[in-house]
């Protein structure tokens, strides 16, 4: 059977680790065209080379705008358009109070969850608009809901479930459908390195499941939100949390 993902060209930041370097074999061994964009430059090259089909790729800090615009102009030179893209570049900074959180962890937070949604949407939807596409960013539980000791990132990501619902009303008349991906923490890079890692049981006791999400199950909802046959879901921020959300 013919993959839904065939010959789509999709763009992907933070591609080099994580949710975006899993959700990028997926679709490449899916027999998708890929633009991929990472400020890892080292990281990015390894994960473009090991794939196979058509791949291009470029260093992309997305809280810069004219670096998201030459990763769009890529893909519109590489493919002729663009079908599907996901925003998935992010940071989180380490944990601590609204009290203790400085204008820097709260500019940081901004310049990448926020700023880089709406750069990354900014250009990819003028390279939907003719033929209809879909976007896909990614959100995070702490974009529904509170989240104690992590208030930059929280404002940060409530701002991307509000910039996902505005584009989807705006371009649904064009057939650009736009959704975010709402997952709970979930052991990739982005964790880990943020030192979230030394919390995983704790983390876990307050999931119904009593347990985090694995990225690979964080993808495949991705997937699920990006596939053409979802013709007619948009405008929705999904949870992936193994029913924290429920409570």
């Amino acid at each position: 059977m013919t993959s839904e993902f065939a010959g789509k060209s999709v763009l992907i930041t933070g591609a080099a680790s994580g949710f975006g370097k899993l959700l990028a074999e997926k679709l490449s061994a899916q027999g998708a065209d890929l633009i991929l964009g990472d400020i890892a430059d080292a990281r990015l090259r390894t994960v473009a080379t090991s794939l196979s089909g058509a791949v291009r790729f470029a260093r992309c800090d997305v809280s810069r705008e004219a670096d998201v615009e030459a990763l769009c102009a890529k893909a519109r030179d590489a493919f002729g358009s663009l079908d599907l893209a996901v925003n998935n570049a992010g940071f989180a900074p380490p944990m601590k109070g609204l009290l203790e959180t400085s204008e820097d962890d709260l500019d940081q937070c901004y310049s990448v969850n926020a700023k880089g949604v709406f750069f990354g949407m900014k250009h990819q939807i003028p390279l939907m608009l003719d033929q209809g596409g879909a976007i896909l960013n990614v959100a995070s539980v702490a974009g529904l809901n509170a989240a104690p000791k992590l208030s930059a990132y929280a404002a940060s990501k409530h701002a991307v479930v509000g910039l996902t619902r505005t584009a989807a009303v705006e371009f649904a008349r064009h057939n650009v459908r736009v959704n975010a991906v709402c997952p709970f923490f979930s052991p990739t890079p982005l964790m880990t390195e943020s030192g979230f890692a030394d919390r995983e049981e704790f983390l876990a006791a307050g999931v119904p499941m009593k347990r985090l999400g694995e990225p690979a199950e964080i993808v495949e909802t991705m997937l699920s939100l990006l596939r053409p046959a979802n013709s007619y879901l948009t405008g929705q921020a999904i949870a992936v949390d193994g029913g924290v959300l429920a409570l």
